[in-house]
């Protein structure tokens, strides 16, 4: 049987790669993924703004009216800013801590009432980011470690629930896809600065986004019934020196 039959999961950022591939992933094994991105965006069921409460509330309601249950959220939503803590200005650190941290926060608080019915799983996309600084990262090393630590707490609320709730949270390095394509292009040297990152990778190379795709899938199956709280690093060994 496939790994996610029949299950439910709402997956944000879903035009995005990591979204595209987790959504992507949920269907081969069995399941139901429900697509949302911002408006205009391709290929999604839902519009949703993550950083508005009144759209998680809109879209968890019509799902409730749809089908009364949810099996996993994915919290994919993301953005990144190469900057040091002095070339940050504060717009641009609200900016990115409401859209990868409030909306986790967001995503988490408003799906519980679904996800608890039946019990579910939640995963956040936090990054290697969220474990380790860097010097040109402020924000998103910010936000993606709150996503961290948000998750612990989430998951330990989750697991009073009857039937309980899990949490985890993923830790990518850097991946082929748009937003490396950006965080390379700000850098005003993308070609040196790809290979830089391959040659600090002791795998050589970057991640997939169907490798964390995949990682997805176990945290929202039922084979990972006794895994809450944790966090999953892949990072082809960057963070092992």
């Amino acid at each position: 049987m496939a790994r996610l039959q029949d299950k439910s999961v709402l997956i944000t950022g879903a035009a995005g790669a990591i979204g595209q591939a987790v959504a992507a992933a949920v269907k081969r094994e069995g399941g139901r993924a429900i697509a949302t991105d911002l408006v205009g965006r391709p290929s999604i069921d839902h519009p949703l703004d993550v950083t508005v409460e009144d759209d998680w509330q809109r879209v968890l309601g019509e799902l409730d009216l749809a089908h009364g249950r949810l099996d996993g959220l994915v919290n994919a939503a993301g953005i990144a800013l190469l900057a040091t803590i002095e070339d940050t200005d504060y717009a641009a650190w609200r900016k990115v801590l409401a859209v990868n941290l409030d909306g986790t926060f967001l995503g988490c608080k408003h799906a519980l009432p679904l996800l608890k019915r039946g019990g579910g799983a939640i995963v956040n996309l936090s990054s290697i980011s969220g474990i380790v600084g860097g010097h040109n990262f402020a924000a998103y090393n910010a936000s993606k470690g709150g996503v961290r630590l948000l998750t612990k707490s989430v998951a330990l609320h989750g697991a009073r629930l009857k039937p309980p709730v899990r949490c985890n949270s993923v830790h990518p390095a850097f991946l082929e896809g748009p937003m490396v394509d950006d965080i390379l292009a700000q850098t005003g040297r993308p070609d040196i600065a790809r290979g830089q990152l391959a040659r600090d990778i002791p795998l050589g190379r970057l991640g997939e986004p169907g490798e964390v795709a995949d990682m997805c899938v176990y945290l929202l199956s039922d084979e990972s019934r006794f895994v809450t709280g944790a966090e999953f690093i892949i990072d082809g060994g960057l963070t092992a020196r």
